[in-house]
C-alpha cells in the first residue's frame, strides 16, 4: 500500500482525488489549509491545518509514511508550493506541480498585466470608477484607500476586510457567459481586477469583458519552483499509475 498526498484546495485537487481514489494499494489525503470556510470535499481522506512551513510538512510526510506528493494548490499559493518543493527533496519521495496553463491574451482583450496587486491597485485611479475584483478576499488590503472608486467584491466567504464603498457577492464557481456578461452589465462594471488563475472555471468572465469591451487589469502568477508538473488532471494521473 503506497500512501498519496494531495496539496488541495483547488478543483483540480477534487478531480484527481477522485480519478485516483479506485486504485488499488493506494490511500489518499488531500490536505487543506483551511481558509475556506465550507470547502469542497475531495474523496479519501482529509487534513485541515497548516503545516509549519517546509520543515512541518517534511516532518508530516516522515510520520504518515507518504510515498507520493501532489502540488495541486491555487497557482497563487506560491509558498506552499516552495515548502512542498523543499519538503519532498527532503523526505526523498517524488513530487508533481499539478499546474494548470495561464490564460493567454487574444485579440480583443483589453488586458493591462501587472505583476502584484500593489501595482494593480495604482493603475485603477485612472482607469475606472466602477471596478469588479475577482481576486477573492485575501489581497484586499491595496484597493482600500482608492476612496473614489465603487468595486464589486465576488469572494466565496466574506472578505477580511471591510471596504464601504462598494458591495460584496458571495459565490462559487464555476460560472456561465452569460452570468458574467449579465453582472457586468447589471453592475455597470467599467474594468476588472483578476488574477490569472487559467482553467475554465472563472474564464468567462475574461471572455464577457472582451465582448463588452472592458479592460481587465491581469495580475500575473508568482513564480513556482522547478520539478516535475502536470498541466492537467489527467497527466497528474498518470504520473500516479507510473509510480505504482
Amino acid at each position: 500500500m503506497k500512501r498519496l498526498l494531495i496539496l488541495g484546495g483547488t478543483g483540480d485537487a477534487i478531480e484527481l482525488a477522485a480519478q485516483v481514489m479506485g486504485f488499488p494499494n493506494l490511500e489518499i489525503i488531500t490536505s487543506l489549509a483551511g481558509r475556506t470556510r465550507n470547502p469542497a470535499v475531495p474523496s479519501g481522506d482529509v487534513r485541515v491545518g497548516r503545516f509549519g512551513g517546509a520543515t512541518g510538512l517534511s516532518d508530516y510526510l516522515r510520520e504518515q509514511e507518504i510515498d507520493l506528493l501532489i502540488d495541486a494548490t491555487h497557482p497563487f499559493a506560491a509558498q506552499i508550493s516552495w515548502n512542498a518543493a523543499a519538503a519532498a527533496i527532503d523526505a526523498g519521495i517524488p513530487h508533481l506541480i499539478l499546474l494548470r496553463p495561464s490564460w493567454e491574451k487574444v485579440a480583443g482583450d483589453q488586458w493591462i498585466e501587472v505583476e502584484s496587486m500593489e501595482v494593480a491597485a495604482k493603475v485603477i485611479p485612472g482607469l475606472a470608477q466602477r471596478v469588479f475584483l475577482t481576486i477573492g478576499r485575501q489581497q484586499l488590503a491595496p484597493f482600500v484607500p482608492l476612496v473614489e472608486t465603487w468595486f464589486l467584491i465576488r469572494s466565496i466567504d466574506p472578505p477580511d476586510i471591510f471596504i464601504s464603498n462598494g458591495q460584496i457577492l458571495l459565490d462559487r464557481g464555476p460560472f456561465s457567459l452569460e452570468q458574467e456578461r449579465q453582472l457586468l452589465r447589471e453592475y455597470q462594471i467599467e474594468a476588472i481586477v483578476s488574477k490569472n488563475s487559467g482553467g475554465d472555471a472563472t474564464y468567462a468572465k475574461i471572455i464577457a469583458a472582451r465582448e463588452l469591451e472592458i479592460p481587465v487589469v491581469m495580475v500575473q502568477r508568482p513564480a513556482v519552483p522547478l520539478g516535475e508538473r502536470a498541466i492537467d488532471v489527467a497527466s497528474a494521473v498518470s504520473w500516479v499509475t507510473k509510480r505504482l
